[in-house]
This record gives structure tokens, sequence and C-alpha cells, in this order.
């Protein structure tokens, strides 16, 4: 079997990195955290927490993923730690129905957004969504190095705006945001919302453990850009919010759909919102290219275990293109009945309380692999060991706790979707795809 190309560099993977955590979310997110929060200084505290609890969590999957450096994430580390039963759980509403929904949800977004310029009816819109994914897929199909050359450029480019905002608003005269600000200190329940807020702006990082198989040393790669990418990102956060702070008084922040837009208008004139819509535009690019991308290599590596149907098909490297292009085609193709039908944020918000289960199940198998394998020396080790995994742990706890709260009904749905795959998992089995 041809295997995948040893072609993802450091640069790249830190792109992945940045990139799918920095969406839409940090442009829209800033009056929902404050508002829960009660003021400037909460809010910030809210997205620093938030940014604590995603790195903790982060380091301590970068030691699972030093020491288990193959293709397929999160599913490859919970079949090795968990089972392959609980690792086929998680690839199975991954890569048939979780990836392909993201994806579906921000090529719409990329739609929805250029409509700012070219004002588009729903199915132009729709019409848009998929011309933009098919131009993806082709990338990524042609070469893993496009996809990983869009995903440096959209990265970049998404940042020029809020370069430009914290800049702006950092260094600017007038201080019409703190002058103004009136609002007052939270309790402990608005806070813990606030942080709730942050944590979902934090969340994609995970992707790049994907691609483990196509770096050419993952076990000391995926570490660095881990730790350096979610740091960065902490930082950019907590400087475009005081940005934003400095620029609008409270209550236009809090009463905002878009305070960043408007934050955008304050500071740079009648072209801010077009400026910032454009750095929305390119942001989702950026996500949509590096959620395509990595979750390709989900039902791959499913393909590979014989996990799936078709997985002849799936785990094939292209002879030429050395991509996992059937892969690709299959999320793709997933990604345009959902857009078709118009379910993917359904489906995304029914399977946010079962990811969550995964995920910080992944954290604590740092606890499962120390007392299997020990440390190797010379092998990344995760900082303050066991305080770091805790303090992931707990992170995940909350998230699952206030969802099961919030949308038991949703939750419940979620479980029965995952549990749908147990059928085909077994039918596998029999057939010996599994083992």
């Amino acid at each position: 079997m041809t295997p995948l190309k040893k072609s993802v560099t450091f640069l790249e993977a830190m792109a992945i990195v940045v990139g799918m955590i920095i969406g839409s979310g940090i442009f829209l997110k800033p009056g929902i955290v404050l508002s829960s929060a009660g003021s400037p200084l909460l809010s910030i505290l809210a997205w620093t927490a938030g940014g604590v609890i995603t790195l903790a969590a982060a380091l301590s999957i970068a030691e699972i993923a030093a020491a288990i450096p193959r293709s397929g994430g999160l599913y490859a580390y919970m079949e090795e730690l968990y089972g392959e039963t609980t690792g086929f759980l998680l690839g199975w509403v991954q890569a048939v129905i979780s990836y392909p929904a993201s994806v579906a949800a921000l090529a719409i977004a990329f739609a929805s957004y250029s409509g700012y310029f070219l004002p588009m009816n729903g199915a132009q819109q729709k019409g848009l969504a998929i011309g933009i994914l098919l131009f993806i897929l082709a990338m990524n199909a042609l070469s893993t190095k496009y996809g990983g050359i869009i995903q440096l450029l959209a990265t970049a480019g998404k940042l020029i705006p809020v370069v430009g905002i914290v800049g702006f608003g950092l260094l600017s005269g007038t201080q019409p945001g703190f002058a103004g600000v009136s609002g007052s200190a939270a309790g402990a329940a608005g806070f813990g919302a606030a942080i709730l807020g942050t944590l979902w702006a934090y969340d994609g990082w995970i992707g790049v453990t994907n691609m483990a198989g196509e770096m050419k040393n993952p076990a000391k790669t995926l570490p660095k850009v881990i730790l350096i990418g979610v740091s960065f990102v902490i930082v950019v956060y907590v400087l475009f919010n005081l940005a934003i702070f400095r620029a609008l008084p409270f209550e236009a922040i809090v009463s905002s759909p878009t305070p960043g837009a408007d934050a955008a208008k304050a500071l740079l004139g009648s072209g801010g919102g077009a400026f910032i819509t454009a750095g929305i535009i390119v942001s989702v690019l950026g996500a949509l290219n590096g959620y395509l991308m990595t979750a390709a290599r989900v039902p791959q590596a499913m393909g590979e275990r014989g996990s799936l149907p078709f997985s002849g098909a799936l785990r094939r490297i292209h002879p030429r293109f050395g991509t996992p292009a059937n892969a690709l085609i299959f999320q793709a193709a997933l990604a345009i009945v959902y857009i078709f039908s118009g379910t993917f944020n359904t489906l995304t918000d029914l399977l946010v309380f079962v990811l969550w289960i995964f995920f910080t199940a992944g954290v604590f198998g740092v606890f499962i692999l120390r007392r299997r394998v020990g440390t190797e020396a010379g092998r990344y080790r995760v900082p303050l060991y066991p305080l770091t995994p805790i303090v992931g742990i707990a992170g995940g706890l909350y998230i699952l706790v206030s969802t099961l709260t919030d949308s038991p009904t949703r939750s419940l749905i979620g479980i029965g979707i995952t549990l749908i795959g147990l059928p085909v998992f077994y039918a596998m089995k029999r057939r010996g795809g599994v083992s």
C-alpha cells in the first residue's frame, strides 16, 4: 500500500493549530463573554482561564500524541488506550457526522459572510458554499502541500484584521470604551458561563494530531506546535478583547452580535465593517481547509483497520499525489449532503456532549498511558503532572455537566446517534475487518 508522504512541516502544523482555533468566534464572542462575566476585568480573566484549561488539556494529549504518533489523532489514541470499540465509536461520529457537518457549516458560513460584498439568495449561497468546498477538496487531493500552503496563507490573512484592531485599539489615544464601562461583577454562575463561552472559541486545535502520520518527527513536532499554537491564541484572544474594551462602551459590546465589526468601525471608520468582514471570510476559509484536511485522516485511518464499509477505498493513498484522495472525497460528499439538507448545525449541536465525553477521556488517557508504559527517557512529558491533566479534565467535566444540564434531550440523542455505530462495528468485525 502506498504510504502517506511525510510532507507536513512545522509551520504548516502550526498553521493548522492556529487556523482551526481562530474561526469567526473571536469576532463574535466578546460580547457574550463580557455579558456573562459582568466586567471587562472578569471577562479577560475568563478568556485567560479558558485558555489555561485548553492548554492543560492540550499538553496532556500531546504526551499521548508523542507516545502514539499515528494518523487519526484522538480516534487512534482512544483505540489504543480504551479498546477498539471505544475507538470505533469516536471514529464513527467523527468520520460520518461531526467532521463533515462542521465542514458544511464552515462552507455555509463562508458563503454567508461573502454576502456582505455580493448579495445572494439561499440557492446562490449554497452554490458558493459547494464551490469553495470543491476548490479546497481539489487542492488537498492534488497535494497535501497545497493544503498546507492554503492553511499558511489563510492563517496569516486572518491575523491581519486581528492585529489591526489590536494595534489601533491599544495604541489609540481615544479610549471611549473604558470611559463608558458600567458593568458589575458577575457571580460564580456568570463567571462560569463566561469561561464556557471561551472554551468553545478555543476548540479545534486537536485536529493537528490527525496529521501525525505525515510529519517527519511527530513525537517532537506535535507537542511543540500544540504548546506554541495554543499559547499564541491565548495571547491573541486577550489582546483582541482588551482592544475592543478600549474602542467601545460596555453597553455597546454586550448588545452587539458583531462586536469585532463594531470595534473596527469605531477605530477605522466606515471601512472598518468591510475590513473585519473580509477578515472573517479569510478566517473561515482557513478553518474550512483545516477541518477538511484533518477530517479525511480519520476515515483513512479507519479504512486501514477495516473498520468501515468500503475500507479498501477509504484507506487507499493516491499513487501519484500521495494524498488520501478517496477519504477527502468521502468527507466532502457527506458535507455536500449536509449543505443541501440544512442539518449541519443540528448535527453538530447534538454531538457536542458526546464529543466532549471522548475528549475528556482522551485527557484522562495520560494517566492510563503512564501506568502502562511509564515515561520513556527523551520523550515529551506533560509538565506539572498530575496537576496539568487534572485541570484539563476539570474543564471537560464542566462542559459536560453544563451541556447535560442545559440540553439533556439533545445530549441523550447524541449518545443514541453514537450507539447506532455499534451494529456497523460488529458487522465489520464479523467480516474480519476490525482486529
